[in-house]
């Protein structure tokens, strides 16, 4: 039914193969366009799309020293306490959150 494809890149006009399996893949997601990008602008194009960052490769945030105004240990949250309200250690925020 399905037979391997050459298709153009629309971003860098580069041909590639459209292969049966991709073809079935595409066809089991109900996805009816094929693709206008080869897997290498694909690629980039998702990189660019998260920021350069991935799920996995997300930039740490910056934590800072607080203490846990229920149990006293010291610990570090990702926002600067103002100290105009209570900060907890992830324990007792867990213990204590309505969420």
């Amino acid at each position: 039914m399905f037979q391997d494809k050459t298709l153009t890149c629309r971003d860098c006009g580069s041909e590639f193969i459209f292969s049966v399996s991709e073809q079935e893949f595409f066809a089991e997601k109900g996805f009816t366009n094929e693709p206008g990008r080869c897997p290498q602008c694909r690629a980039a194009r998702k990189q660019q799309n998260s920021g350069g960052y991935g799920r996995i490769n997300r930039p740490q945030r910056e934590m800072h020293d607080a203490v846990c105004a229920t149990c006293g240990i010291e610990t570090q949250v990702p926002f600067r306490p103002s100290g105009e309200r209570p900060v907890y250690c992830r324990d007792c925020f867990k213990k204590n959150s309505r969420y």
